[in-house]
């Protein structure tokens, strides 16, 4: 396991996430996306993706509610464990969602978890996420997320404790370069 490096990054919604990780699978790297568990357990479970957002989110509530704080990031677990067990030595996780889901990474994979945070003016975050294809929120609608996501899902803990952090209010190949440096010193 000594030779196993994970990034995993951590974000607000809008902070610049999934550009980050984008930038990462271009490399080659496999990425394990934390909200895919939750989409594959409600297909699993026959319930509909809403368009707004409202089902995924009361979904990811419940289920960590009746199945445990901690039933996300122990299926994140399994996949991980399936992927270095294939041979996979980098691997990029996608959306670490609480502060249970940090302790519970740090403690399974001690010396090859690093954690990323991308972050970004609120103000400017606000306004990207209104013009997001396809995600958007307005305003009252992201601020509502920012207070269920801290609340409900102790999202605050793991950007808090991030290893390193790259502030996002620039432009992509700002976050990208950024992201390159963090690489090139993790060895990653």
């Amino acid at each position: 396991m000594d030779s196993v490096k994970i990034l995993a990054i951590v974000g607000m919604s809008g902070s610049g996430k999934s550009v980050a990780v984008d930038h990462l699978t271009a490399k080659g790297y496999p990425k394990i996306y934390f909200g895919g568990m939750i989409y594959k357990e409600m297909e699993k479970r026959g319930i509909e993706r809403t368009e707004d957002g409202e089902s995924e989110k009361k979904f990811r509530e419940e289920i960590r509610e009746k199945e445990g704080k901690d039933w996300v990031v122990n299926q994140v677990i399994s996949e991980t464990k399936d992927l270095i067990a294939a041979g996979q030595r980098r691997i990029i996780l996608d959306g670490v969602y609480s502060w249970t889901e940090y302790k519970i990474l740090k403690k399974e994979f001690p010396k090859a978890i690093t954690f990323i945070a991308i972050v970004v003016d609120k103000n400017l975050r606000y306004e990207r996420v209104a013009k997001r294809p396809g995600r958007s929120f307005d305003s009252t609608a992201i601020r509502e997320r920012d207070r269920s996501e801290i609340e409900n899902l102790e999202k605050g803990g793991p950007i808090a404790a991030a290893d390193y952090y790259i502030l996002n209010n620039g432009s992509i190949s700002d976050l990208e370069n950024r992201l390159d440096g963090i690489l090139k010193e993790i060895k990653f």
